[in-house]
């Protein structure tokens, strides 16, 4: 089984908000594949699984809240035992102007609290992620300004990196990290 996790928070006055791209992403794949969540207390997170091209996928979307995404993280992996090398976060990036998309095979937390958390939980910085452009950053706290919306002239263009987003996960597990940094950064 493959898992693609997006970062985000959960509420509906989250629900549009940049820091909600990595949810955005993996609810555009639910959508497209007719699916629906369904929350696992338990597992802190609200989960989906599917079938493409003969391979098991999940969705996951933690209900901790974007600064204790690793708890849930740590609670499916255990769970279902997935290799880290069988999933890919999909998150926000602030350094990353919005319409752009940056895998990487490792890293730092490059200062983005879910990724800290999920590296705490993990032990490990070594994991596929998704970093999706959401800049550049208004003159305003980094806190603030990923809780805001998108505004209405950046739709078309987030709508955009969504169908990328989905379209690059794919290639990724099908083609392997470097074809795809090649390809999509």
């Amino acid at each position: 089984m493959k898992l693609i996790i997006g970062l985000g928070n959960v509420g509906g006055k989250y629900t549009f908000t940049r820091h909600n791209v990595g949810f955005m992403v993996v609810d555009k794949i639910a959508l497209d594949n007719g699916l629906e969540f369904r929350e696992n207390t338990k597992l802190k997170s609200l989960l989906t699984k599917f079938y493409k091209d003969g391979e098991e996928y999940m969705l996951v979307k933690p209900t901790t809240y974007m600064n204790l995404s690793g708890e849930a993280m740590r609670a499916v992996i255990d769970y279902y035992k997935i290799d880290p090398k069988d999933m890919i976060i999909i998150y926000d990036d602030l350094s990353i102007d919005l319409g752009k998309l940056r895998f990487r095979a490792s890293g730092s937390d490059g200062g983005h609290n879910g990724i800290k958390s999920i590296i705490k939980h993990l032990g490990s910085k070594d994991f596929l992620r998704l970093k999706i452009g959401i800049g550049p950053q208004a003159p305003i706290p980094s806190e603030a300004f990923v809780l805001q919306d998108f505004p209405k002239d950046s739709l078309d263009t987030l709508k955009e990196v969504l169908t990328k987003s989905v379209d690059a996960v794919f290639y990724c597990f099908d083609n392997g990290i470097e074809k795809t940094q090649n390809r999509y950064n």
